[in-house]
């Protein structure tokens, strides 16, 4: 998969098959528009092409509202698209020039003029251009003057797709793992950098690495603590361990923080970033009374972890 971050040098692509959203997640709905995606593209000898935006519209047209929580970053969104036998992704700066554009400059200078379209799969409440104007229809009105044609993507489909990102997230933020990996169709993950910590892991015996997450607009599952996997840096060795989500509340410490003691693991490691994967939520945390009992539970917790990973 060939990755565009310009889109004023984007390459003439053969017989262009293009559907354009956000792609949050890549999860099992969105495999189905992929699917449709990529058998379009080979029954003309065309090529898959997705379009997506940086960063995300909502981010741009409504900055004042809640914060928006996002199952992938860019990155990540690369990776797992790459998996899925598209042949081009595009990545729109998102702009307020760009959101205020009116729906017809939207088809004739950005779809038409860019992407010279053979096929445009669309969903039939796919919105677009200024004050979100433009539809499936004006794509319909405009397809003989342009020489393209314009597919619906089932409505079935589009409702799995909203179905399964919003119990996704809801999944993750009631620290239920299992349900939103089965939605995404892998372990969901997110990356950080070890940062130093108050080292009271050590001191009983179970050193975590505290992490600050890469993006802040990751969504961070809900608070408990978890089996997890995770890799270090570049390397591919897969190690198991557990992880804390919470504000430790045995040591009256109310900042939020997130934690993996890494199982037999006794490297330096400040400073590198690591990839947490989501096995299994495990209890919720709790307020012990001292030291000696909270040691106890982490005892335990690894004795139950190791059973998930």
């Amino acid at each position: 998969m060939q990755v565009h971050h310009d889109i004023n040098n984007l390459p003439l692509f053969k017989n262009a098959v293009i559907t354009i959203g956000t792609f949050d997640g890549v999860h099992t709905g969105h495999l189905q528009i992929i699917k449709q995606l990529t058998e379009e593209a080979k029954k003309i000898n065309g090529e898959a092409v997705i379009v997506t935006f940086d960063p995300h519209p909502r981010m741009v047209i409504s900055p004042g509202k809640s914060q928006i929580q996002l199952l992938n970053t860019l990155d990540e969104k690369i990776v797992l698209l790459d998996k899925q036998g598209i042949d081009h992704l595009v990545v729109v700066p998102f702009t307020k020039q760009f959101s205020e554009q009116s729906a017809e400059k939207y088809i004739k200078e950005f779809l038409v003029n860019r992407f010279h379209p053979h096929t445009i799969i669309i969903g039939y409440d796919h919105h677009f251009g200024n004050e979100r104007k433009g539809n499936y229809k004006l794509l319909e009105a405009y397809a003989e003057e342009f020489n393209y044609t314009v597919k619906e993507i089932p409505e079935h489909v589009l409702n799995h797709v909203t179905i399964s990102s919003t119990k996704i997230r809801e999944a993750l933020l009631s620290s239920d793992p299992e349900t939103a990996n089965q939605c995404l169709g892998y372990d969901y993950f997110f990356e950080g950098l070890v940062i130093d910590g108050n080292k009271l892991g050590r001191t009983l015996g179970y050193p975590t690495a505290n992490l600050s997450l890469n993006d802040k607009n990751k969504l961070i599952p809900g608070n408990g603590i978890y089996a997890v996997q995770l890799t270090i840096g570049r390397e591919q060795l897969i190690l198991k361990g557990m992880m804390s989500i919470g504000i430790r509340p045995t040591i009256a410490n109310s900042e939020r923080t997130i934690e993996v003691n890494i199982f037999d693991f006794d490297k330096d490691i400040y400073g590198k970033s690591i990839r947490v994967y989501l096995k299994k939520y495990l209890r919720e945390e709790k307020k012990f009374s001292g030291l000696e009992e909270l040691k106890n539970a982490i005892a335990q917790d690894k004795i139950d972890a190791l059973k998930y990973v």
